[in-house]
Order: C-alpha cells, then structure tokens, then sequence
C-alpha cells in the first residue's frame, strides 16, 4: 500500500483531510470534507441513501461479502432502452434546458460539488446574462422592461390554497422568536408524550444507542502526517476526540491512540457546543493546522490555527469568526480566503463571493470578487511536490451546476475552457481534472478530462479524455493519490473502483479487487503515496474497511465488524417499474424471505431524487434492528433525478420535468402491490431534505398509497425556499419562483401550497432542527402549521441543535432514530 513511485513533480491535488464524512448514524450527514475541500451543500445532507462511511463512524460491520443473500436482476431489455433513450435525449445538447433556464431575471444559485465527491455537493442553473456577454467571470443581467414584465407575470400567476402575499405562518419563519419557540415546545411535548410514552420507545432507544456508541465501530481512517487520524464519538465523548496513531497501529485490534483536541472538554472550557468540522493541514509535515470549530453542528463554523506536535492553539495565530467561510494554505505564512469580509459581503445563496490572500503580517489582498446573483467563489490550491504550491483555480459558481473556472495568474484570471456543466475534480501529475455533465469539445455527458497545467499555463492546452461511462454506468468520486487518479462507479447502481494513472502523456487503468454486488464508498487518500481506504457494505453486509495500493492494484480487508442486526431472515431483490412517461425505474427490496406475498409486509419506502445523488445499497444497522427484525421491509427507491445513470438520469427531472420524479416514486409504490410485497395500509415514506420534497408532494398527490409519511429537514414551500436559508442554491433544481413561468411549475407541486381541506391525508410526522442553517425549519413548521389548520392529524417534533445532519450527538440521534421508528411501528405494524 504504501509504494512510493517517482512520478512527475506535480503529483497531489489540494490539501484534504478526508473524502468521506463518517457518522456514528447510518443516515447520512453531507460528505462536505474538510477544508480545504469544503463544498456548497446539498440542501439535504446525504451522502449514498442512508449510508455507512459518513460523518462518523457508525456501529455497524461487516462480514465475508460472499454470504450476501441477494438476488440481483439485471435490468431487462426494455430498462437498458429506457436509459438509453434518456441518455440520449439530454445526449448531443447536454444538459441545454439546465444551462439556458435563466435568461430574463437575475436569480441566486448553488453550485455542484463534485470534486471530491461527485453529487455531494452541488450548485444550480445560472446566472442571467445579456447576449453580448463573453468568457468566463463575465457578470451580468437583464433588467429593464424585461425584469418590469416578468415581475408584472409573476402576479397574474395564480397559486393553489396558500397565497403567499397571505400566508399566515409566516410567522413561523422567525426562527428563534418567542412566538415561534413556544409553537415548537408545544409541538414537541405533544409527539413526546405519544412516541416516547409508546411502550416500545425505551426498548428502541437502548438498541438505538447501542448502535450509536458501540466501542467496537470502525474507527473511520483520515490519512495525515504519516499517520492515521479519526474522531471518536461516543457516550462520554458526544461532541468528539481528534485523535492519532500510526498505520501500524491502526492496523491492529486494539490502536493506541494519542488525543489531539478532546472537543468535550474544549466546549466545556469556552461555554460553547463545539463539534469538530475537519482541520486542512499544510504540507509536507501537516502539523500546522486550520481546524474547524462549530458552534451547535451547524454549517458555519469557526477557523483557528492549531500545533497538532504541541497540541495547542497557535497564539497569534489565524482565526476566523464563525461564518460559512472557506480557507486554504498558500505556504506557511499565507492563505487565500473566502469569507464575510464586511457585513452582506456574500451571495444572495448566503456563501463567500470574495477571495482574498491573508498573510501572517496582517497583509490582505483582494484576488477575485464575485456577484450577489453567484452561488460562491471557491479557490482551490494545486499541491505538487512536497506540497509546493503549483497553482490556484478560483471557481465562480454561476449556479447550482454552473460554474466557471479561471487559473489565477500575476495578472489576473486566465479563463479555462470548459463548459458551464463541468466540475473541477483533483489534481495528479500535473493533470487538472474535470467531469463534464453536457456534452462540449466531442466529449459525451459523464466525460472525465483532465488538462495539463503547464499547457493551461502557457495558453496552449488541450483537454484529453481520462475516461467516458458507458450508459449503466456513472460516475460517483474522484480523488487522487501521490500519483494516481481514483474513480469510483456505479454499475446497475453497484459499485466498483478503477485507479487511473498518466504516464507518457495516455491514462491507463486498472480495477481494484473489491466485493461485488455491494456500494463502494472511497474515504479517504494519501498524500505521500498511493494508498486508499475504500468503504464496502450493502444491505445485510455491514462496513468493512479495505486498504488499497492504487499503483499495485491491490486490495485487502483491513476491518469489519459484527452484524447489527440478524440478516439471515432476510432477501434483497432488485426490480424494475414503469412510471409515467414509459421510463423503467429501478428498486430495490430487502424483505423477509419467510413472509408471504399477500402484501401485508409492513414496508418502509425510502426516496431523494434530486442532485445526481444516488442510491445504491448500504447497510443501516438501525434500521435493521429496529425496523427488519421486526419483520418490516425496506426499499429504495431510484428514482430521476439521482446520480445512478449519470448526469441524463438527473438533468431529465429538472425545473419543469420534476414531476416525472414524483411520478416515479408512486410508481414504484403501485409496483410493490403489484408484486403483493405491501399495501397502501402497510406501506409508510421517508425522506429528508430534498426528499421532504418527495414525501410531502408524495402526500399531497397521492394520499392513497401510503399509511406512514416521514418528512425530516424538508423543504416543502417551495414558492419561498429561495428566500430561505441556503435556498437560493438550489434554483437550477426547482426553477425560480420569482420568475412567472417557474413560478407556475413549481406551484402545480410545491406541497405547502397544494394541501386542500376535505383531503384524508395519513398522518405525517414532521422532523427539523432548530440550528439548520441549510434549510430552514420554517418549511417544516408552516407544513405542520398547515395541517393543524384543517384539522388533518399529524405528529411534530424539532430538535434544538445538531443543524442540518441532525445528528451530531449521538444521544439525541439515538433518541431521533427511536422517535422515527415508533411512529413507524405505530403506523404500518399495529
């Protein structure tokens, strides 16, 4: 694993701790790594569906991969032509509708982050510009008669139920205003007193626990001067230990472990809820660190530099206020920052639009600026030999999606030429690598590119094609080694690993021997040589840690822990239904085998559907336990719009098209009664974030196909979320409300404005945060609100802090996860 090659002085990309956040939850929390590769975040915080590998560690393990009991289908000949023939359709133009959606109104954005992990993070559509704009960072709108006319439009647009000039839980938007806290105590003394007086709470919540601070987790490995880092959450420890040892140690059973920062007793001593968001370390030695404090488990977070040899705060050192703010090492005695640098200096999307360089003296010059209407202005550094600075790219996020790219030069910004739907990935041998999400220069959606930064210097570079998927193929992460290039995949939404490498000017590759039939998650990858660590788990295999050496192409099982839950009762299956449109969508079903098919199966339906994020299998160890032990069902369910076929599968349920999405959820639904898997009176949703998009249109639409509706961290208004939070991000996913013609689209669905009176609704239970500073928990009270003001039943409750992950306590998330199943139990098996 640890083959040190001569390669090329340009070897490593950017400074990162970490590719993989890891939670001790088998939900997912963003997989925004560390700065310095800090990502504007999806408006949920998910990774791949409720996924192993992420912020934490989480308490489940695995065993062999070969006892898997699973029955994969391949997709039939109609599915592969459905692909295809949505492949095709966003084909030749790429995606022309996402990059051509914003000509008449200025409107906010949030980029796509794929950089280190493709379809975590993300961005939108773009920004507004006249006819006569050119290259990239050019800046500007219509205004004039066309935004006088489309404002006049937007008020003949007619709104369902909720008038939003008339909205009367507008109120509840206040986040920490009397008013609205008293709302939330009540709200939360209500559903405590039915859930948690449930005689079942007790039991759950001690199995949940369980799960959640097992000293026999996997200790998620971060590799770092040398050695191996992790943070350790735990009952004692709620808030975390940095901490870290040697690979050899790491190694072993039983690692010796030397603590960093104990985070407990730092909140403890400074009065604050600090929780530890990653620390970027500057190269070679990675002693001199930037680590990121939260205050409440938020996304804005505190900066300070740290001696990781003398364990202290350097005095004198930088610091940061708290902000959404990113930081990265020039050299020792120098950074360039993007941050609030005077109050309102930041995207309408609330994220940094001015990049300076900080130095030790107190210098501090501007480099790049940026407009309201942007979703962000990200600097990345380019490391290569012993972590020499070889250059900086700025990106300008146009939108969720759109974004352009400029090397920054002595004299300014030297544009890149790419497309609007490209996303910068890493850094290897002096090879810049993008993935192209339109077809541009000859190169299919899907494209991985790389361009050599010498020629990019000089003005005479050429993109070269690193590697195109095929159509059941996608592309999920890309990060590099010393001097290789890391690409993990999906295939018929399975993974697999292939390491890249470039030599005599051709990319070459080589598959890692890894399970099958399993998801694949990359964690993390060393500077100094070509070692990885790689995640393995699916349904009823639980997390294995596998360490790679990406220039032997070798693998081996360095850890896997015990089962959480008794798999053996139970089946996955794999199928295929027909939405709307004729489109074939795959799911898939983890059943007891033993159950018969009279749709009576007590059945969870899991859903997201949005930000190319997709949705392989993985192993949830709570919902094991809690839930399949039980003899409850769980599916997920693929729909359009994630990541499983690629940018096609994603750009075909944008703005106008989402509700093919929608479609597609209740069509896998009609599909298990179809197979008598479940029934309307057995089968419950659950979404969070975008997928409380889902589930309260899924509500909303078709109130007879389910009994149970989870809806956690939503968005819901969707006539307001652009105003709310991180909102603005995510306009090139749903449209503009602002403009008439989105607003008219987005009001057809948007599940606040489209609840009726005189509708049986199932009761819902309705979940968010206080402290998500991501999306807004007004979506989730003024739904709830809504609801109570027709008198539909429905259950309400929001934790005070742990922000939009809602998860950073694994006390309070073992407490969460107990909640959720109660109300499940109550529901789909009593």
């Amino acid at each position: 694993m640890s083959t040190l090659t001569s390669r090329s002085p340009a070897r490593r990309a950017k400074s990162r701790p970490a590719l993989v956040s890891i939670t001790a939850s088998s939900r997912p929390v963003d997989c925004i790594s560390s700065q310095p590769t800090q990502r504007v975040p999806l408006p949920q915080a998910e990774t791949s569906s409720p996924s192993a590998f992420q912020k934490r560690t989480r308490a489940s393990t695995p065993s062999s991969p070969g006892s898997m009991a699973m029955s994969w289908s391949q997709p039939t000949p109609a599915a592969r032509s459905a692909i295809a023939r949505t492949s095709s359709a966003v084909g030749a133009k790429g995606a022309e509708r996402a990059s051509t959606t914003t000509k008449s109104l200025p409107r906010p954005f949030i980029l796509r982050n794929r950089r280190v992990i493709r379809g975590r993070y993300i961005g939108e559509d773009g920004l507004a510009r006249t006819s006569g704009e050119t290259g990239p960072f050019a800046a500007g709108y219509e205004t004039g008669m066309k935004s006088l006319a489309a404002a006049l439009l937007a008020l003949a647009v007619a709104l369902p139920a909720v008038a939003q000039d008339t909205d009367p839980f507008l109120w509840l938007e206040d986040i920490d205003a009397p008013r609205s806290m008293q709302w939330v105590e009540g709200q939360n003394a209500k559903s405590a007193a039915r859930l948690e007086k449930d005689p079942r709470y007790e039991t759950f919540l001690s199995e949940a626990r369980a799960i959640f601070t097992a000293q026999d987790r996997i200790p998620v490995p971060r590799f770092r001067a040398g050695g191996i880092d992790n943070l350790w959450q735990d009952a004692s420890h709620p808030n975390g230990i940095w901490r870290h040892t040697t690979l050899a140690s790491y190694r072993t059973a039983s690692p010796a472990w030397e603590t960093i920062i104990d985070v407990d007793a730092l909140a403890k001593a400074e009065g604050k809820r600090w929780f530890y968001k990653g620390a970027g370390c500057l190269k070679p030695a990675e002693t001199t660190c930037l680590v990121r404090l939260s205050n409440g488990g938020g996304d804005a977070v505190e900066i300070r530099e740290f001696d990781t040899t003398t364990k202290r705060f350097v005095d004198g050192g930088f610091r940061f206020a708290e902000g959404k703010q990113y930081v990265e090492w020039l050299d020792r005695d120098t950074l360039i920052v993007g941050r609030e640098w005077t109050p309102g200096e930041l995207t309408e999307s609330g994220y940094p639009m001015v990049l300076k360089t900080v130095s030790r003296s107190g210098s501090v010059k501007e480099v790049f600026r940026g407009q309201k209407t942007d979703v962000w202005a990200q600097p990345t550094v380019l490391r290569g030999e012993g972590g020499r600075t070889d250059g900086v790219i700025i990106q300008r996020g146009l939108s969720f999606y759109e974004s352009e790219y400029g090397l920054l030069t002595d004299a300014g910004l030297k544009p890149i030429a790419l497309p609007k739907l490209a996303q910068l990935q890493d850094y290897v041998d002096g090879q810049v690598v993008f993935t192209l999400q339109e077809a541009w220069g000859g190169f299919q959606p899907g494209a991985l590119i790389a361009y050599d930064l010498a020629a990019l210097k000089a003005g005479t570079a050429k993109p070269q094609l690193v590697f195109q998927p095929g159509p059941r193929q996608a592309i999920q992460q890309v990060a590099a080694t010393d001097g290789r290039l890391v690409v993990v995949l999906l295939e018929d939404v399975k993974g697999a690993v292939d390491v890249w490498d470039f030599a005599d000017g051709r990319w070459t590759s080589k598959r890692l021997p890894l399970p099958r039939d399993a998801n694949i998650t990359l964690v993390d990858t060393a500077a100094k040589d070509d070692s990885l660590f790689v995640n393995v788990e699916s349904f009823l295999e639980p997390n294995s840690l596998w360490l790679a050496d990406g220039a032997a192409g070798t693998a081996s099982r360095l850890k896997a822990l015990p089962s959480r839950f008794d798999a053996k009762t139970h089946v996955v299956e794999q199928f295929w239904a027909t939405s709307s449109d004729g489109a074939k969508i795959p799911y898939f079903v983890v059943r007891p085998k033993a159950a018969k098919l009279e749709g009576e199966i007590p059945t969870l339906m899991y859903g997201y559907g949005g930000f190319e994020v997709a949705k392989p299998p993985i192993y949830m160890p709570e919902a094991g336990k809690l839930w399949m032990e039980r003899g409850g069902a769980y599916v997920i369910a693929n729909i359009r719009g994630g990541g499983e076929f690629g940018p096609a599968w994603h750009q075909s349920v944008l703005r106008e098209k989402r509700q093919l999405a929608f479609d597609d959820f209740a069509a896998v639904a009609k599909d298990l009664f179809a197979r008598k898997i479940t029934s309307a009176r057995r089968l419950g949703i659950y979404g969070r974030s975008n997928g409380g998009v889902l589930t309260s249109v899924a509500m909303t639409q078709h109130p007879e196909l389910w009994n149970a509706v989870v809806i956690e961290s939503p968005l819901i208004d969707m006539l307001r979320y652009h105003k709310l939070s991180a909102g603005a991000s995510w306009v090139g996913e749903y449209g503009n409300p602002d403009v008439a013609d989105d607003r008219a689209f987005i009001a057809k669905y948007s599940g606040y404005q489209n609840l009726k009176p005189g509708v049986r609704y199932p009761e819902a239970y309705i979940t968010t945060n206080t402290r998500d500073d991501r999306v807004h928990p007004g979506h989730a009270r003024k739904f709830a609100a809504r609801l109570e003001q027709l008198g539909v039943p429905y259950l309400y409750y929001e934790q005070t802090f742990g922000g939009h992950a809602n998860d950073a306590d694994p006390e309070l998330n073992a407490q969460r996860w107990a909640r959720h199943y109660v109300y499940l139990a109550q529901k789909l098996m009593d």
